[in-house]
């Protein structure tokens, strides 16, 4: 494939890097209409997104250059080749450093944060569909050997050097059966934004498609460097995609409950119908107020 992506005179531009930065700022824009739908300030949306993307790309090269500190102590002008550098623990780390940054964000803002999450839901999964994109082109992350017809076969040294890519040798193309899965995820997560039912649905039902993503894309991944659990019965990824669909499965089934206890007969008057019935609109509303 292409892990350059083009030169600029002796400069080189990653695939990986260029396609991954393209996702960010179509995500970025696409949280701007999916504030809108969710009922998110859309300016402050997108300071989250910011701090959060900083915090992430931070951390993870804080932890290469914890890391590798020896070798740069040797040989300082290698820290400029750390962004070539990928692997899940470093995604991992910078998802975790994002998450956090953009809790406290939100809770110093008092945003709502299920609305908040939902209004993200979407767009990250965008991003992580041209981030697969990306590795596809660099070869990172690559698949098992294969004999189907639509294996890719990576000739490039540079995915060799920069992500241990096997040369010469027809792979399954998992990146692309990942970014396939996501970019459909993305536009079922839109698609049922504005019909939620209540604040976190589509929150929840994200952490749950990205978890089933990532491990049956794992099955199709090749092992090496990913980790092993169960004596080998699942590898790092995969363990980290069950917490996420058992987390999805927890915030549907706690706000299912959440809108079951605000449509209980204590809701205030302003939440009723003339019947006396309880509205969606005052419950959400009661779940507001709650939230800040």
């Amino acid at each position: 494939m292409h892990p350059v992506l083009f030169h600029l005179g002796a400069i080189l531009i990653p695939a990986y890097g260029a396609l991954a930065a393209l996702g960010v700022v179509l995500a970025l824009f696409l949280a701007q209409r999916t504030a809108r739908i969710a009922g998110v300030d859309s300016a402050q949306l997108w300071n989250l997104c910011v701090l959060a993307l900083f915090a992430a790309l931070v951390s993870q090269r804080l932890l290469l250059v914890a890391a590798n500190w020896s070798e740069l102590r040797a040989h300082p002008s290698w820290i400029l080749s750390l962004g070539i550098v990928h692997h899940p623990l470093l995604g991992a780390a910078g998802a975790l450093a994002g998450v956090g940054a953009a809790l406290l964000y939100a809770r110093s803002r008092r945003l709502a944060l299920w609305s908040t999450a939902d209004a993200l839901a979407a767009p990250v999964v965008l991003g992580l569909a041209f981030e697969q994109l990306g590795a596809l082109l660099a070869g990172s992350g690559y698949g098992t050997e294969t004999t189907v017809r639509w294996a890719v076969t990576y000739t490039d040294p540079l995915a060799a050097q920069w992500s241990g890519t096997p040369l010469g040798v027809p792979l399954h193309p998992v990146q692309a059966y990942a970014a396939l899965a996501f970019l459909t995820l993305s536009i079922l997560l839109l698609v049922y934004l504005p019909s939620r039912r209540q604040q976190g649905d589509v929150f929840g039902r994200a952490l749950l498609g990205i978890g089933v993503t990532v491990f049956l894309a794992e099955l199709w991944r090749d092992p090496e460097g990913r980790g092993a659990l169960l004596s080998g019965a699942l590898d790092g990824p995969q363990a980290a995609a069950v917490l996420l669909v058992l987390a999805g499965g927890w915030v549907l089934l706690e706000r299912k409950g959440a809108c079951q206890r605000l449509r209980s007969p204590i809701l205030s008057p302003e939440g009723r119908r003339k019947d006396g019935a309880p509205t969606f609109e005052g419950a959400q509303a009661k779940e507001e107020a709650a939230n800040d």
